[in-house]
């Protein structure tokens, strides 16, 4: 059923992701903070049962990745909508549960795979979708920090289910899944690090994808996806090492065209839009659903799990 007014939300953990999310709903109008629950917070809950306890009408989750899967169920479990950050979970199978509640619930779960969102990608997306590359036959896709996260749980391989690959090369296997409708046949990959990785490269039938940790990039990230056709080919490129501003060109021979260039305001998209379709009254999106657990067993494959 459609909410009356802006859904009232709770949110789990407020750390830098948390609150720019909570900030990008407020700022749309796309629902209002009811309640807040992060240990961290003088003045909040301490716990997700306490939060659940609330009136509120949906859970927006931005804890550590090991809390993700049985966080989500608790509040799906309820009847209430999700979004959670990215990874939705540690593992394939956890993601399959997490993706079972909220289609028994029929609400909407929202994952904050964020650069879906941005013009860049869907405009890269819509020249490939539209054949006007003609036949994708490669695809090469990165994702390099210069630095590392500085929370220690992302090292800890039972708190954070993996290092950079499930940290950064997530979003590369999900812009794949989206943009090429990928379901590899063979997957290969090498790992670098312990206790987790911090490199990682992959080649996904015709994909390949690196990502890493601690980079020599000389500058803040290096961030590209390229999708080569028989007819020309597009390229999504972060400009001048950011990680907000993006660049969409498409070439063909020796001459390129920019279709997209910052700025874009993208980041937080991804959760006012799930927001709205929760003041909508949608329900779980099959769709999705189906996406998210395709992403989730591609990366365990990397992993060889």
């Amino acid at each position: 059923m459609p909410v009356a007014t802006a859904p009232r939300l709770g949110f789990l953990g407020v750390g830098w992701i948390g609150r720019s999310r909570l900030e990008a709903i407020e700022r749309a109008g796309a629902g209002t903070v009811a309640a807040i629950a992060d240990p961290a917070v003088d003045g909040a809950l301490q716990t997700c049962e306490e939060l659940l306890a609330h009136d509120i009408d949906a859970v927006v989750i931005a804890t550590p990745s090991a809390l993700h899967a049985e966080q989500a169920i608790a509040a799906l479990e309820r009847g209430l909508p999700v979004f959670v950050q990215k990874p939705v979970a540690r593992t394939a199978a956890e993601v399959r549960a997490v993706v079972a509640a909220a289609e028994r619930a029929d609400v909407p779960l929202g994952v904050d795979l964020s650069y879906r969102h941005a013009d860049a990608f869907v405009e890269a997306r819509e020249q490939v979708r539209s054949n006007a590359l003609g036949d994708v036959f490669a695809a090469d896709l990165v994702f390099h920090n210069a630095y590392g996260p500085d929370k220690p749980w992302f090292r800890d391989p039972a708190l954070s289910g993996g290092g950079c690959l499930i940290d950064l090369g997530v979003h590369l296997v999900d812009l794949a899944v989206w943009t090429l409708d990928l379901d590899p046949r063979d997957v290969r990959s090498r790992l670098r690090g312990e206790p987790v990785e911090t490199w990682a490269t992959a080649e996904l039938d015709h994909v390949r994808i690196a990502c890493s940790w601690d980079l020599h990039a000389g500058q803040d990230a290096v961030i590209a996806a390229t999708f080569h056709g028989t007819e020309a080919s597009v390229r999504v490129a972060n400009v001048g090492g950011s990680f907000y501003d993006l660049r969409c060109e498409l070439m063909r021979r020796t001459s390129r065209e920019v279709l997209v260039e910052p700025p874009d305001a993208w980041p937080g998209r991804a959760a006012v839009s799930w927001a709205r379709r929760v003041a909508s009254g949608a329900g779980f999106d099959e769709g999705e659903g189906a996406e998210l657990v395709r992403v989730a067993e591609i990366v365990d494959r990397i992993y060889g799990r």
